[in-house]
């Protein structure tokens, strides 16, 4: 079978060396089927990884499903409803259907919704990938049609000797080139040191003890977020405090209890870059509760960015 080409019960059915209708009877669950025919049948599929089209099963080979899906960390995340929402309305100007759902940050969990969106012949997937996609993650994306990684790249087992991250190129979402054994799939990002640098710089002029608060630094995109926090540091001569990185709190309400801690503990901050929208109403809700007013910069837009100048 032609490299890359996604098997059909025509190749079961020949592999197997028996008609067509013995393998569809089969495949639809129908059990008179002599034993030693339906072990032939089965061995074809595994050998094939031929899916079943369960949910689009009255489509010709070849033609669309007119689906497409998207897999965030989660979907109730404000920024992420967003993404989701910007993306409907895309598809839908182009007669597509999107399916919507959250990987909970669990390897396990995306890489089985990977697998039953490719049985149902999704048109394409757009993912953001959870910090450890799993191993079942890169054979099940080679079966994609067509692949785009949203918001972070991610290593693939395969490549994850070389230290190449799938997709790995310019923010523009362009394909790039990537290391033998890596996926290749579009990749669509922000700047996300530049904009860490940024954020900094606009809070300097309020002190030098410039706090950053955020997810885990295990994660691309709040990794680089924070080289360019130390960046602007670095370039306006100041030395970093490390106690005024506050990484790995993921909900608004950790943050607003660290931030809460760091506060009462009687560090001296003059500022808080905020690496993502959850840290942000973190910081706002610990300034709030004990009534300081602190400068802070957040990353991403978020509904209550109003309040984003608090000082």
């Amino acid at each position: 079978m032609e490299s890359g080409k996604r098997a059909t019960m025509v190749d079961v059915a020949a592999a197997a060396g028996v008609a067509l209708r013995t393998v569809s009877r089969y495949v639809n669950g129908q059990t008179n089927i002599a034993p030693e025919i339906a072990a032939r049948i089965a061995a074809a599929i595994e050998t094939l990884n031929f899916r079943r089209n369960s949910a689009a099963a009255s489509i010709r080979p070849g033609q669309r499903s007119g689906l497409v899906a998207l897999i965030t960390e989660d979907i109730a995340n404000p920024f992420y409803a967003a993404v989701t929402g910007a993306v409907e309305s895309v598809l839908r100007r182009h007669g597509y259907l999107l399916l919507a759902a959250s990987s909970e940050e669990d390897g396990g969990r995306f890489a089985d919704l990977v697998e039953r969106l490719i049985e149902r012949r999704v048109d394409g997937l757009i993912v953001v990938p959870p910090l450890d996609p799993g191993p079942r993650w890169a054979a099940l994306a080679r079966e994609i049609r067509a692949l785009v990684l949203l918001d972070r790249p991610v290593v693939t087992e395969a490549a994850a000797g070389t230290g190449t991250p799938t997709g790995t190129g310019t923010p523009t979402g362009t394909e790039a080139p990537t290391a033998p054994g890596a996926l290749r799939a579009d990749l669509v990002v922000a700047d996300d040191r530049a904009g860490g640098a940024l954020a900094t710089r606009l809070l300097l002029p309020a002190g030098p003890r410039v706090a950053f608060v955020g997810d885990t630094l295990a994660l691309p995109t709040l990794a680089a977020r924070h080289r360019g926090h130390l960046d602007a540091l670095h370039d306006a001569g100041i030395h970093a405090d490390p106690a005024l990185t506050v990484a790995g709190l993921r909900e608004s309400s950790t943050v607003a209890a660290g931030i809460g801690a760091l506060l009462d503990a009687g560090a001296a901050v003059d500022g808080f870059f905020a690496a993502n929208n959850r840290a942000a109403l973190g910081v706002l809700s610990a300034l709030a509760e004990r009534g300081l007013r602190r400068p802070v910069v957040g990353f991403d837009d978020i509904e209550e960015r109003s309040c984003s100048t608090h000082r």
